[in-house]
């Protein structure tokens, strides 16, 4: 009589059972976001913290001194990470609106900063505990919540009406009114495989301003 090996597969409770496959927890999602009055300036963070059902479990907001903003937006991701560990979240999925964390997180741009170095390297360690751990970029009209927490803890700090924290991502001050609080439309036209502006553009020099490129209406 030959007997044939008996498989892995078959040696469960049952014959051919499969086992049971390991189960990933559901992500908390974090959106956080930091900024500064002046850049460095008085500076500030924001958190919320959203559970696998999408309701808010945390806000965390805090005045932390005078900072850059890249500075600030470290210390609101460091602030997330924190909380997830202490309260034993183990899938962590963050959500910011600064390009400059998100790809030096992600390890597509280099940490060339003395300031940012070491809190990189707190919030790279931090991330690796998790058994999930995502970061994803978003624009600062999905990131509303942070924003106005961290808005929330520079205005309770000095006691000066609500203003918005540092333009965007560099935040350098000098901007005009009418874009601190919206973009601004600007006819441009390509030629010669490049971008000529049709319309005066008044800004501090080396401003940094992001281009959305859409086809002009035709008439």
């Amino acid at each position: 009589m030959i007997r044939r090996p008996i498989s892995s597969r078959e040696t469960g409770l049952f014959a051919g059972s499969e086992p049971e496959a390991k189960s990933r927890p559901a992500p908390f999602q974090a959106n956080i976001d930091g900024g500064s009055r002046g850049n460095p300036g008085p500076a500030s963070y924001g958190v919320v913290l959203r559970n696998e059902r999408g309701e808010i479990v945390a806000k965390l907001k805090k005045y932390i001194g005078r900072m850059t903003n890249n500075v600030a937006e470290y210390y609101g991701l460091i602030a997330a990470l924190d909380y997830a560990q202490s309260n034993g979240i183990r899938a962590l999925r963050v959500e910011s609106d600064s390009e400059l964390l998100v790809q030096q997180m992600r390890g597509h741009y280099k940490v060339r900063s003395v300031d940012l170095r070491p809190l990189f390297e707190r919030a790279k360690k931090m991330s690796q505990t998790f058994e999930s751990f995502r970061i994803d970029h978003v624009y600062r009209e999905q990131n509303a919540e942070a924003d106005a927490l961290a808005n929330e803890a520079l205005d309770e700090t000095s006691g000066k009406p609500k203003q918005s924290v540092a333009t965007k991502p560099e935040g350098r001050p000098g901007l005009p009114q009418d874009m601190q609080s919206a973009p601004r439309k600007l006819r441009a036209q390509v030629r010669d495989g490049r971008l000529h502006l049709l319309d005066p553009l008044d800004l501090p020099e080396n401003t940094e301003v992001e281009i959305l490129l859409r086809p002009a209406p035709k008439n």
